[in-house]
């Protein structure tokens, strides 16, 4: 990435009315094969928007929560990403080791302990991540169908920052040589059963 020039987007100032526009457009969803259907904007109003803010914990209803579909939740002022995955998504997860900065979940600020694994997630079909990028706090887009892309023309399906060109992996896990520094973050969360997933709050029991 040295000497981009002067017209190098990455090089351009933060266009904020872009990146408030693209937060609050963290429900779109993107699709792997036609296994992807749109998934509305969830939240969830007990507790307050007050209490949220604060870091009071999400209770999220994922009953609905497909092979392939994504919701979004809103934890602490942030979308929270929960996805479920697919087998070709999660098989396809560690062909791409020798591709990124971090595979193994290595820094600490990143991910929990318990989500410090192949899938960065207490459940390997179910992913869970804050849907912020790492370089500047954009919302990047969700590009989970396994084809070539303009962008990566062997793309494994992830997540993608068209302002500044970051690429993450289904897992949240940064490429080299793009401008986000670090994996993509996972939440404290926990499930009190199969179908309710409790964000904010780490598993009883763990470091």
């Amino acid at each position: 990435m040295a000497n981009q020039g002067i017209n190098d987007p990455s090089n351009q100032p933060v266009n904020a009315g872009r990146r408030r526009f693209l937060t609050a457009t963290t429900a779109v969803v993107g699709a792997v094969g036609a296994g992807f259907v749109a998934v509305p904007f969830i939240k969830s109003w007990n507790p307050s928007a007050r209490a949220k803010l604060a870091g009071a914990p999400v209770i999220a209803d994922i009953s609905a929560l497909g092979e392939g579909q994504r919701l979004v939740f809103e934890w602490r002022g942030q979308p929270i990403w929960v996805v479920r995955r697919s087998a070709a998504v999660l098989k396809a997860l560690p062909t791409l080791n020798d591709q990124l900065r971090d595979p193994d979940s290595q820094n600490p600020d990143q991910q929990p302990q318990y989500a410090a694994n192949a899938g960065r997630s207490l459940k390997p079909e179910i992913s869970v991540l804050v849907g912020l990028c790492t370089h500047l706090g954009c919302a990047p887009e969700m590009k989970a169908e396994i084809r070539p892309e303009p962008f990566d023309p062997n793309w494994k399906g992830g997540y993608f920052c068209p302002c500044h060109k970051s690429k993450f992996d289904m897992a949240g896990r940064v490429y080299e040589g793009v401008p986000a520094p670090t994996n993509l973050v996972v939440p404290p969360h926990h499930y009190e059963n199969d179908t309710t997933l409790v964000i904010g709050v780490d598993p009883q029991g763990a470091a």
